[in-house]
């Protein structure tokens, strides 16, 4: 402003609560009310589904849709309550001397205050609304890190008896039938000398934990000696130059899904370990500190592939309570 500006001393009185600035900018605020909280409920609804479909490990379409909802309703609801329910100005005050009495700032507080709280106390359907869908969705963003911490370490079977959801089992026992992820049984015909094949324990289709790579490495029928298996792998665990090992990576946890058939080695696309098949899977190149534990397999009479038993020590990368 110039110099030549009006001044005016003294305390100014707050606006009164008809001034049309302090009115909301909606024709018809009741109505307007009722959508943003209808859109802030639609957003709880968002975000509580959110952590269920989460919780329950669903479709990664279904997580992005449920947090989406959640978000949008909760934003447009907000920004309907700010746009046109809350007073809608412009608010100006007339240029007075930079040097504020106790009269004038005591005016001013009191101007403020009440303004800020009338709003608050018209609008309590919608703060709670927004307080209970700030909770939820706050909740949302906690539940995907607790949630993906995975199961808790139990103890080792060999000391505490079979326990479910630990990091120290799968679902491989004795006897378990390979299976794809299709559910196809795998016959001891199925491949080729160099051929992989990725199976589970039947029952248990597409548990990652559970994944194996079978690998043919020589064509050996029944009554051949076994294919050999330099130590830490174990001969006997192998059946008519079949070998099985775990696919998760003990170096993260990636899938070791690469067979290189002239050198007989996997290798992990991940972070490039590289793990020698003839030698029980240990590491020979790479971040990877242990060999990939092998899976004893049999054939039973009728051609079917089976486990013959489980793993001899926890699968995949290291953690805590691991020895």
């Amino acid at each position: 402003m110039s110099d030549k500006s009006p001044r005016v001393d003294g305390a100014q009185p707050p606006a009164t609560l008809d001034d049309p600035h302090l009115l909301p900018s909606a024709k018809n605020p009741k109505r307007m009310e009722a959508l943003a909280a209808l859109a802030m409920l639609i957003g709880m609804a968002g975000f509580a589904a959110f952590i269920v479909v989460y919780w329950i490990n669903a479709s990664n379409y279904w997580e992005s849709a449920t947090l989406g909802i959640g978000m949008l309703g909760l934003g447009v609801g907000v920004i309907a309550w700010g746009k046109y329910l809350m007073p809608q100005g412009p608010f100006v005050e007339e240029r007075h001397d930079f040097h504020s009495t106790d009269d004038e700032r005591t005016a001013f507080n009191a101007a403020i205050t009440g303004r800020g709280g009338l709003e608050v106390k018209r609008r309590k359907l919608l703060l709670g609304i927004f307080a209970i869908g700030g909770g939820i969705m706050t909740l949302a963003l906690i539940v995907p890190g607790v949630r993906s911490l995975g199961p808790k370490p139990a103890k080792s079977e060999d000391t505490e008896g079979p326990v479910e959801n630990s990091l120290f089992t799968t679902n491989w026992k004795k006897g378990s039938k390979l299976a794809t992820v299709s559910g196809r049984l795998v016959q001891v015909d199925d491949l080729e000398v160099g051929g992989v094949l990725t199976v589970f324990p039947q029952g248990f289709e597409g548990s990652s934990p559970d994944q194996v790579i079978l690998i043919r490495l020589a064509q050996l029928g029944p009554n051949d000696p076994p294919y050999p298996i330099a130590p830490p792998g174990k001969t006997s665990w192998g059946v008519q130059g079949y070998v099985a090992y775990s696919k998760l990576c003990t170096h993260l946890g990636c899938p070791v899904g690469l067979y290189q058939e002239r050198t007989q080695q996997l290798v992990c696309p991940c972070h490039q370990s590289i793990f020698d098949v003839n030698a029980g899977c240990i590491p020979q190149f790479g971040p990877a500190p242990r060999p990939l534990p092998q899976l004893p397999i049999t054939v039973d009479p009728t051609g079917q592939m089976r486990a013959n038993g489980s793993f001899d020590q926890a699968v995949g990368p290291g953690f805590w309570e691991r020895p």
